[in-house]
């Protein structure tokens, strides 16, 4: 016996005796559990046959049911199965931190978390899964340490999944790789597949589009009433993901945006994936008020941030989106873009960013306490940015002749306004990266402390996609080189937000949805501001540019026929529901002129918060916003409804007791209706207190907007 044992056991060398371990481990592994710090989230983990897996349930009913974890490799062995739980950490962490801007003073980041180390006997390589429950929800991603065995990877497709309790009602947009400007649909899960086709058309710019793939954040609301936000968090050095839906078992799966050869992904250790997030309630408005996508962010890497300021701002913008007046400083035919010398063609006599004209924006500003003025069209090549030129057509140094850069910054600045600078890229990612240094240089040199950048267009390099991990670090690349220049940065068709505002709080502003200019290309739903709260806005703010009075689009260009789907009350409620630092005043200033009433609420509205309150929500139905401006003691109310109308009840007891305020009430008139008579309102005042309960209608499409203002102030 001892000489077949001996000669038995020299043939276990290293990789086989972890084999073997390995395999005990995964016999014996037992499940891990995780409950919030409230006891009522209850996050499981388990290794199925060496698959690893979890499970999600809130005061006892499925949130999650038991879902796959994992990654599938290019060319090699994926880390998807053959695991063993070789080590487990757990902790819990509680603090408060204060945002440079937000919407409440102080975020609470209360969670319990656990660390299961995962070891795949076939190959030693070794994964991370780690999960922090919140009260509110779950975050978890995969973390891949330094290792000899796994250096270098390539993601050929991330596998995780959430296996949703039902056939969930759903507000979703389709899975695009290069945009979110759609429509949201809102069906059954299991209705996806039939509404898609008609959900992108004429909008698709994916290659090839999947006929269940989604979005995210994506909004579910189950038959018992649950509320339940899917999304991720902390989006860095990795693709975007989208959610592939089997709408037979009502499983996601992750889906990442491909990069131009198809990969998903380049990875080096160590490395963490994004966080992928599951936000969770039975109330509606507690999706609303959740900072987790915020708490598992970076704190911000920047030392000094006396020089980032929340913004409200006007700009020569709404008139070209309408085709009052042009981007471009002459016509195509006049030009040949290799050789054109500006000073000597003719202009085409509709240039928005001339002189005369921007310094009537820059009085307008300073006359009604606003900070900035927008100005696009202000530099050369607009007139062939999608065309043979694309790739080199922006320098973002050289503007045209009828704008002087020099005089219109001590203009402004003689106003105590500034003016925000505009980089469209029209996609070329490469020439803008050529010119990042100079472009932030001019704007140092010339008073700019703020940039609106843009990517309307495919890609160049052509084959990458908005939403690939190029795109991500480009997008990041940006911030950081704009902080070296305290530079603020405001990204049109960039990625959505994963609440990376808080390491990169120069962030100031994000569009990545379908925002008011296509007011002006047909129109939004009605509906359209009682969905974006609940999806758009979980990453973080968007420049949603709202303030248009003038609902008719044909009044500025007698050839579009497309109307604003609100009414104007509506219109003023947006500056509270839909969050943002950084708003604008979208309108021109010749219409605020006639409603300058109306237009007090947008000039009193503060952009920066100590306090927020939800006083009443549903998804798709209506929001009511309550919130409490920062350093003060004034709150302002916004309420949006869909076509439907309705009639708010509002409690006002969070206000302070023994005060009374002076409430300004903007509302849609009884005759108002967002398509019938949308320019219809009325303004009232009172005197209230905490104990005071009011009633408003809003129109169908409506809304109204409320000042409290502390009596005496």
């Amino acid at each position: 016996m001892m000489h077949r044992a001996t000669s038995f056991l020299p043939s276990f060398g290293p990789a086989r005796l972890l084999t073997l371990l390995c395999l005990l481990l995964g016999l014996t592994a037992r499940a891990e559990e995780v409950k919030s710090p409230n006891g009522q989230l209850t996050l499981n983990f388990d290794l199925q046959g060496g698959v690893p897996t979890y499970r999600l349930r809130y005061k006892g009913r499925e949130v999650i049911k038991t879902s796959k974890l994992g990654l599938e490799l290019k060319k090699t062995t994926s880390l998807q199965s053959g695991f063993a739980q070789t080590d487990k950490q757990t902790r819990s962490f509680d603090e408060t931190w204060t945002p440079v801007w937000g919407e409440s003073k102080t975020i609470r980041n209360h969670y319990n978390e656990l660390a299961v180390t995962l070891t795949q006997a076939e190959t030693q390589r070794t994964m991370r899964i780690r999960f922090r429950v919140f009260d509110d929800g779950l975050g978890f991603r995969y973390e891949f340490p330094r290792q000899p065995k796994l250096d270098y990877f390539t993601i050929k497709e991330e596998r995780t999944e959430f296996a949703l309790a039902g056939d969930h009602k759903a507000f979703w947009l389709p899975g695009d790789y290069d945009t979110q400007e759609y429509s949201t649909v809102t069906s059954k899960l299991s209705e996806v597949r039939g509404l898609m086709k008609s959900a992108v058309t004429g909008n698709a710019s994916q290659t090839t589009f999947s006929p269940t793939g989604l979005q995210t954040p994506l909004m579910l609301k189950s038959a018992d009433g649950l509320y339940i936000n899917i999304h991720e968090a902390a989006l860095i050095d990795y693709s975007c993901m989208h959610l592939e839906l089997d709408d037979k078992t009502m499983v996601l799966t992750s889906h990442l945006t491909p990069d131009a050869v198809g990969d998903k992904g380049l990875i080096q250790t160590p490395a963490n994936s994004p966080w992928r997030t599951v936000i969770v309630s039975d109330k509606a408005g507690d999706i609303l008020l959740s900072k987790l996508v915020l708490n598992l962010n970076e704190p911000t890497k920047f030392k000094d941030v006396s020089w980032i300021k929340p913004v409200k701002y006007v700009g020569v913008w709404w008139e070209m989106i309408t085709g009052k007046s042009t981007w471009s400083y002459t016509n195509m035919d006049n030009i040949k873009l290799d050789s054109v010398d500006y000073r000597k063609v003719k202009p085409n006599g509709t240039h928005g960013a001339n002189n005369a004209h921007v310094k009537e924006y820059i009085d307008f500003a300073a006359q009604h306490g606003f900070d900035a003025v927008l100005v696009e069209g202000w530099n050369t090549g607009w007139e062939d940015w999608f065309g043979k030129h694309k790739d080199y057509v922006f320098d973002f140094v050289t503007p045209y002749p009828d704008f002087d850069v020099q005089e219109l910054n001590r203009y402004a600045q003689s106003k105590n306004v500034r003016i925000i600078m505009h980089h469209e890229t029209s996609g070329s990612v490469r020439n803008y990266e050529r010119h990042l240094d100079s472009a932030f240089q001019f704007m140092n040199k010339y008073g700019y402390n703020a940039v609106k950048t843009g990517y309307v267009g495919d890609i160049v390099p052509l084959g990458h996609h908005h939403y690939d991990q190029w795109l991500i670090n480009h997008y990041n690349f940006v911030l950081e080189k704009a902080a070296q220049h305290h530079i603020m940065v405001n990204g049109h068709e960039a990625v959505r937000p994963t609440g990376l505002a808080r390491t990169y709080p120069n962030l100031i502003g994000n569009e990545a949805a379908r925002g008011t200019e296509y007011e002006s290309f047909g129109g939004n739903n009605a509906d359209h501001t009682t969905i974006l709260p609940f999806t758009r806005l979980i990453g973080g703010p968007m420049d949603y540019t709202p303030g248009i009075f003038q609902t008719k689009v044909s009044a500025y260009n007698p050839q579009n026929t497309s109307f604003v789907h609100s009414t104007l009350a509506r219109q003023l409620a947006l500056y509270v529901t839909m969050y943002s630092p950084l708003q604008m005043a979208a309108d021109l200033p010749e219409t605020y002129n006639q409603h300058l009433d109306a237009f007090q609420f947008i000039k009193d509205v503060a952009v920066d918060w100590d306090d927020t309150k939800v006083l009443e929500a549903e998804p798709g139905d209506y929001i009511t916003y309550a919130r409490k401006a920062k350093g003060k003691s004034s709150w302002f109310i916004g309420s949006t409804c869909d076509e439907q109308g309705r009639t708010s009840a509002i409690d006002l007891s969070f206000l302070e007791p023994g005060k009374k305020y002076v409430a300004t009430i903007y509302a849609d008139a009884p005759d108002a209706h967002y398509e019938k008579n949308p320019q219809a309102y009325q303004i009232r005042k009172q005197t209230v207190t905490r104990k005071t309960k009011l009633t408003q209608r809003c129109a169908p499409g409506g809304g109204y907007a409320i000042s409290l203002v502390e009596a005496g102030r």
